[in-house]
């Protein structure tokens, strides 16, 4: 069962503004991916002041933000990529889990068995941080195929190592860009297990994990509700409506009693993003 603890990673409620596109998707310059991105460095930033530092990171996304997040915060989440790179500090955002420069800027690389065996499943990991192509609303992933197995009208690269993070790590962050092809009520495939079927699924499989206690999208954050796991709006973004978020959203979306609004990014937030992405 999801825990209270996401509720205080996510940001303090901040002024209505106007400050986005009736479409919530860019103004000034500031894109909705940086709104995303720097929500998500924020709950890294939060989580490892609270002592839960150590996070596998997936590339793309949960890349960028979690280097943001080092960059930002003290102390900084300590990075650990699928290769056995562990305390990666990029000087430029890695293009694969392969990239040398994730090992040349690393603490200590290990092998993939050890990563796996002895840092993930020996619940060393705090924080898993995935993407991924759907999720349910019970916040299970698919990064497989869309459509039918056999048949797929789409066939994805995969999941790699996402199932096992999914599984073991103490608590896992999703961020993905929120479209109602994206958000289902069902994913076509279950790659990476979220709450599963429902309350006390995670528990009866033996897994380690707390689970998804966090999934941040272009529209704001959702959180599993305690009792039936179905994520639920928590928080939406600066000039994003709630009824941006249902149309974006494949089942009938609810949201949280006390609703807040995320802080606008600072201009350091979005300068550091700049030269991080720019690197």
């Amino acid at each position: 069962m999801p825990s209270s603890s996401a509720r205080s990673a996510s940001n303090a409620s901040a002024p209505v503004s106007d400050r986005l596109a009736p479409d919530g998707r860019r103004v000034d310059g500031v894109k909705a991916d940086d709104v995303m991105i720097v929500n998500a460095a924020r709950a890294l930033g939060a989580w490892a002041a609270s002592g839960r530092d150590v996070c596998f990171v997936g590339i793309g996304l949960p890349s960028t933000a979690a280097n943001l997040a080092r960059h930002m915060y003290d102390p900084a989440p300590i990075l650990v990529y699928e290769s056995g790179c562990i305390g990666s500090k990029p000087t430029r955002l890695p293009l694969s889990i392969g990239d040398g420069e994730l090992g040349e800027t690393a603490d200590a690389v290990v092998g993939v068995p050890e990563i796996f065996a002895y840092w993930l499943q020996a619940g060393r990991i705090d924080v898993g941080f995935l993407g991924g192509a759907q999720i349910d609303r019970l916040a299970n992933i698919n990064s497989t195929v869309i459509g039918s197995y056999d048949s797929p009208r789409t066939r994805l690269p995969g999941a790699g190592g996402a199932p096992e993070i999914a599984a073991s790590a103490g608590q896992v962050m999703v961020i993905m860009r929120q479209t109602a092809r994206a958000f289902v009520e069902r994913c076509d495939f279950r790659s990476s297990m979220g709450f599963g079927d429902g309350p006390g699924h995670r528990e009866r499989l033996g897994l380690r994990g707390d689970g998804p206690l966090l999934v941040i999208t272009d529209l704001g954050l959702l959180e599993p509700d305690p009792e039936s796991c179905e994520l639920v709006m928590t928080a939406i973004h600066p000039g994003v409506t709630r009824e941006q978020c249902t149309a974006a959203t494949g089942w009938p979306l609810r949201f949280a009693a006390d609703l807040r609004e995320t802080e606008w990014p600072t201009e350091h937030e979005l300068s550091t993003l700049r030269e991080i992405q720019a690197a």
